[in-house]
């Protein structure tokens, strides 16, 4: 089934190539003059297009669940428009043989604005009959069934419900108000109902289950999934206390072939090395920032564990105060940490303190993409407390990775739990794809500011 937010993609390609055509129209005063927008070959066309989509995402306008507030809609669509207008300006400015011309483009995004933010508004607007309407159906009243109800998500539709049904003979923790009724009567529940989804949120699952209702409903076309299936889909991240030890061994994920780890090497040190090239002009001016803004070395290295629970040393631009944990001790990095320095903010905010990981990804000891490396008095505490933990060092830590880009800077153990689902959800489905999802969204972090700390 194809996501709503892919679908939304489609709608901006063909939006953008009709606006692009109709502003071409208008320039050059007839249909007869549409041979000269292919003058050049497609190639342009579709950097035109690769340019809109790409600003568009950056600016996270293909999640429904941004379109409910009018003000942030209006104002997210303005600025990508503005930064797809300025990024095929500097486009055209290197490779002249792709120019439109300003005037062309210039009234092409003005339609594109208005298209863009008119496809958003009726998205809204249509989202909330009852053909869109999300009915789910949770088999369990405990806290693992409320755990599931707290991320379905809400995308402010009326009709929208989420119900469930008891399945056990202990209190539950649901409102009675959304328990709907008993497991004995789930034929004709389902049939009340019409969900689209059964979630089965139950611990214990022996004998609980009616299979032969639930294999009719399924060939009814409702789709029956497992709590941590869901909370998979839903979050990009796994639940990995109610996970058992055979869903790592048994599932098709959780496998690194010797193929994926040679082909991950080669790029690693592509990455690296084009990034340790182009970046290196920044090295000299952040080192006099550096050095201006407090005493103290340039670098800053210090031991984390690496793959194979290995210790390497990592290298970074120096973003804390010179010994900052000379009394302390390791601790976590804290919001508005006192022992980081100016420079340092903005370094940890913008990513580029680290930078010198490049130099880690290319000898071997980091990949560029991986779970983030943790210090050894944090790795030995957090093995005792969150299941699983070890499981992140079968791989090499990265400077970027799935868990960096989709929750903020950890900064204490409820947080490296958190972060620790998304580096399960990336090692159990590791692939060239995800990979260049990630490597998209930390251009979008790296331009926000989002994680930082």
């Amino acid at each position: 089934m194809i996501r709503v937010k892919y679908l939304i993609m489609i709608v901006d390609v063909c939006l953008a190539y009709l606006c692009l055509v109709s502003a071409y129209t208008l320039r050059f005063r007839g249909f007869d003059s549409l041979d000269g927008l292919l003058t050049g070959g497609n190639f342009r066309v579709f950097c035109y297009l690769l340019v809109v989509i790409f600003s568009t995402y950056l600016f996270d306008l293909y999640e429904r669940k941004n379109f409910s507030n009018s003000k942030y809609l209006t104002c997210r669509v303005a600025m990508a428009v503005f930064v797809a207008f300025f990024l095929l300006s500097a486009v055209f400015y290197l490779i002249p043989s792709l120019q439109f011309g300003r005037g062309l483009l210039f009234i092409s995004f003005f339609w594109l604005f208005w298209g863009q933010l008119g496809v958003r508004f009726l998205i809204r607007r249509f989202s909330r009959s009852e053909q869109f309407s999300t009915r789910i159906i949770i088999i369990g009243a405990g806290e693992l069934a409320q755990r599931v109800a707290d991320i379905v998500p809400d995308d402010h539709n009326v009709h929208s419900f989420v119900r469930f049904i008891s399945c056990s003979e202990k209190e539950p923790i649901i409102s009675p108000d959304l328990i709907i009724g008993d497991i004995s009567e789930i034929d004709d529940l389902i049939h009340d109902y019409r969900p689209q989804k059964l979630v089965v949120a139950l611990n214990e699952r022996r004998g609980n289950l009616p299979l032969r209702e639930f294999m009719k409903s399924k060939l009814r076309g409702v789709e029956i999934l497992e709590a941590t299936t869901y909370f998979e889909q839903e979050k990009g991240c796994l639940l990995i206390e109610n996970m058992q030890p055979s869903a790592f061994i048994y599932t098709q994920g959780f496998r690194m072939t010797p193929f994926m780890r040679s082909y991950k090497r080669i790029y690693d040190i592509i990455f690296s090395s084009v990034g340790l090239f182009f970046l290196s002009p920044v090295f000299p001016i952040l080192a006099i920032l550096i050095k201006l803004d407090s005493p103290g070395p340039v670098f800053f290295k210090q031991l984390r564990v690496g793959e194979n629970e290995v210790e390497y040393f990592v290298y970074k631009f120096r973003s804390m105060a010179e010994d900052a944990e000379k009394a302390t001790g390791a601790v976590w990095a804290q919001k508005n940490d006192p022992r980081v320095t100016k420079i340092g903010q903005f370094l940890r905010k913008t990513r580029l303190d680290e930078i010198p990981q490049l130099y880690n990804v290319l000898k071997g000891d980091m990949s560029f993409i991986g779970p983030r490396p943790e210090r050894l008095p944090f790795v030995e505490r957090l093995k005792e407390t969150i299941p699983f933990y070890s499981t992140r060092h079968f791989v090499k830590p990265g400077v970027t990775g799935w868990a960096q880009v989709c929750y903020p800077y950890g900064a204490s153990d409820e947080d490296a739990l958190e972060k620790m689902r998304y580096d399960l959800y990336y090692i159990k489905n590791y692939s060239v794809m995800l990979d260049f999802k990630i490597i998209i969204e930390t251009v979008r972090v790296v331009l926000t500011g989002f994680g930082g700390r």
